[in-house]
């Protein structure tokens, strides 16, 4: 397989990226990439997946475009306004590159549907608005044996951290063993959120896969990389292997899907 005279100028300057190369980009367009939520991460992180040239996106999202969304959502946009969510992105997409193959799932992701969706992509990346979604997306990735990246959002500060438990580092229930009691805190219905905020962490999620799909640079999947955007900074902390964890620890109890994943709250 060879890139096409077109393809050679539109990702020209991947290529000419010692670390890339034209190898590396036939890597970007064999990969496949899926997106749980088509909102405030997925939007950017989406845009610049398309934009590299992933082969396949996966947009899965059960909810329509409404008018504040638009805030931080820049997949969609006022024309779209009722639409749903995965269709207004796959147009959005598609626009910016018709070379690439869009699946969309208008639907909420649950503990019967999510493993033979995962099992379709070989990355998986979580802007969910939930903490059970998070937690069913975490233990199904981990039975699939899928790199997961992970990103959350909160007022002015972001989150983003890689989970691959298959390679020997820590799962997402090694940092939150368990999903928080319903009302503990606040959705950002009730708190808000900055909307450039998404941006930056989508913008991160979507530069983590594009290194997992490459191998190239450092990991983050022993570290949380925490986003203060209030006084612009960025720091990592340590994010070891808990040897009690339920699910990647040595004696494990959850050993499927039939965990109650009833949602706690959302955003």
């Amino acid at each position: 397989m060879e890139l096409t005279e077109q393809q050679v100028q539109r990702y020209s300057r991947h290529i000419i990226l010692q670390e890339v190369g034209g190898k590396g980009q036939l890597k970007l367009n064999s990969a496949k990439v899926l997106l749980i939520g088509a909102g405030g991460l997925g939007s950017p992180a989406a845009l610049y997946l398309a934009a590299a040239g992933i082969g396949t996106i996966g947009l899965v999202d059960g909810d329509v475009v409404d008018l504040s969304n638009l805030q931080r959502q820049i997949l969609h946009s006022t024309a779209s306004l009722g639409q749903p969510k995965v269709e207004s992105g796959r147009n959005t997409l598609a626009a910016i590159n018709p070379e690439i193959t869009i699946k969309t799932y208008h639907q909420l992701v649950d503990a019967d549907n999510i493993l033979p969706l995962i099992k379709e992509y070989d990355i998986v990346l979580d802007g969910s608005d939930n903490f059970a979604t998070r937690f069913l997306v975490n233990d199904a990735c981990f039975f699939a044996k899928r790199t997961l990246i992970s990103a959350s959002m909160f007022r002015f500060e972001g989150q983003l951290t890689t989970i691959k438990p298959h390679a020997g580092y820590p799962c997402y229930r090694c940092l939150y063993p368990e999903p928080p009691p319903a009302g503990l805190v606040p959705n950002c219905q009730e708190a808000g959120v900055l909307g450039v905020l998404a941006g930056t962490m989508g913008v991160l999620q979507a530069s983590e896969a594009i290194k997992e799909i490459l191998g190239i640079g450092e990991t983050i999947a022993d570290r949380l990389l925490i986003y203060d955007a209030l006084d612009m900074k960025f720091r990592k902390v340590g994010r070891p292997k808990d040897p009690a964890c339920r699910l990647c620890g040595p004696t494990p109890s959850i050993t499927d899907l039939s965990t109650d994943y009833t949602v706690t709250c959302t955003i």
